[in-house]
């Protein structure tokens, strides 16, 4: 028989107390909605035999956005404020694949300059949306000091981005056509500095961590998803190319600058968390040289940052489909428009929400201990779940 637990009382819902049940009977424990618990207001209905995991159940919705909605109420050069925000970590990225689309859609050419800016710009948040799993994921699974190194380098990479576009998370620097403004004078000298200083001391976290004989015996083995099972699930990002899948966008099907880059693609093959954290901690160093090359590229042109665009902007009858490699992994943006002002139809694919979706095969069979190791490896943003 299966009670439901209420955590807050130990009493279920047939009045027994916690150490009332019979030897052998399966329980269902809720892990949040509440915000703690989780990357977010997720809520996981478990199936637990005594500690370890029956089955598991992600129910999503809880902070539910409503951004494909909206961008249907929103021109198009509002709708970039509503795609900035669903994954708070990677907003640039996001306002990237909406503005990549309208731009297809219209058949607009952005200039050389603002490609290899955007391109230079989107490996820059990359590296910020890792240094905060890098930082957090530790830290949930009882590593204190990795947090404090992550974020020393994490500020050092928000000040050159919180410069050129004027906010610190969200970004809107994007605009369709190319991007707001110019950066201002001496920006990519001083960016390089900074990418100078993150690269001489990231091996602080690295050493720190990567090797840590308790941080490895918390990830190593713990949480494996195959290769066809992260296919299957849609996995992307370094949650899938921990699993063995060498696939990226930017090298793959190149858009921006990307086809001018020598993109290396970080992979593993056992897929398990501690592979997952490599993945992503290995990143930041190819996302720093990226950066870097593109930098050089800028100071060489000269030229607009964007395209003069008609007060009312519409983007012809018909659909297309844009996808990026955002830091999570891919973000698919399936835009329809009837010749009007407002898309008729702008539907997003987030990475979060394949990674979410393979919790339910990772998790049974796992001890309740290993559960927030193997949730904090799968890098998701309850946001861009509930997009």
């Amino acid at each position: 028989m299966t009670h439901e637990v209420i955590a807050s009382t130990g009493i279920d819902a047939a009045g027994l107390a916690e150490d009332e049940y019979p030897l052998g009977t399966d329980m269902v424990l809720n892990i949040g909605p509440q915000h703690p618990s989780t990357h977010g207001v997720l809520r996981l209905k478990l199936v637990l035999d005594g500690e370890r995991v029956v089955s598991a159940e992600p129910v999503i919705g809880y902070m539910h956005r409503g951004a494909e909605k909206l961008f249907e109420a929103r021109d198009y050069r509002q709708i970039t404020m509503l795609a900035n925000r669903h994954d708070w970590l990677s907003a640039f990225s996001n306002e990237l694949g909406v503005v990549l689309a309208v731009e297809r859609m219209m058949g607009i050419a952005v200039p050389d300059r603002a490609v290899w800016l955007r391109t230079a710009l989107a490996e820059l948040n990359r590296v910020l949306n890792h240094l905060v799993f890098l930082g957090s994921y530790p830290l949930e699974i009882g590593a204190l000091t990795p947090v404090f190194y992550a974020f020393r380098e994490r500020e050092k990479i928000q000040a050159v981005l919180e410069e050129a576009s004027g906010g610190r998370i969200h970004y809107m620097y994007n605009r369709v056509g190319g991007l707001k403004e110019e950066v201002p004078l001496g920006w990519t000298r001083r960016t390089r500095e900074a990418i100078g200083e993150v690269r001489k001391t990231l091996p602080d976290l690295d050493i720190l961590i990567r090797r840590n004989e308790i941080f490895m015996a918390r990830t190593v083995g713990i949480g494996v998803l195959p290769a066809e099972q992260a296919a299957a699930f849609g996995a992307s990002g370094p949650v899938a190319r921990a699993s063995g899948l060498d696939f990226d966008l930017r090298r793959d099907e190149p858009y921006l600058a990307y086809g001018d880059l020598d993109v290396p693609v970080v992979t593993r093959t056992t897929g398990d968390c501690h592979a997952r954290f490599e993945c992503l901690l290995d990143q930041v160093y190819v996302s720093l040289d990226l950066a870097e090359a593109c930098l050089a590229k800028v100071d060489q042109l000269s030229g607009p940052v964007n395209v003069r665009l008609p007060k009312l902007v519409k983007a012809p009858e018909g659909h297309t489909y844009a996808w990026t490699e955002n830091p999570l992994g891919v973000n698919g943006y399936y835009l329809v428009s009837r010749g009007e002002r407002t898309p008729w139809r702008l539907k997003l694919r987030t990475a979060s929400y394949a990674n979410v979706q393979a919790l339910t095969t990772l998790l049974p069979g796992t001890l309740v201990p290993d559960l927030v190791s193997i949730m904090g490896s799968m890098l998701f943003v309850v946001g861009d779940v509930d997009k």
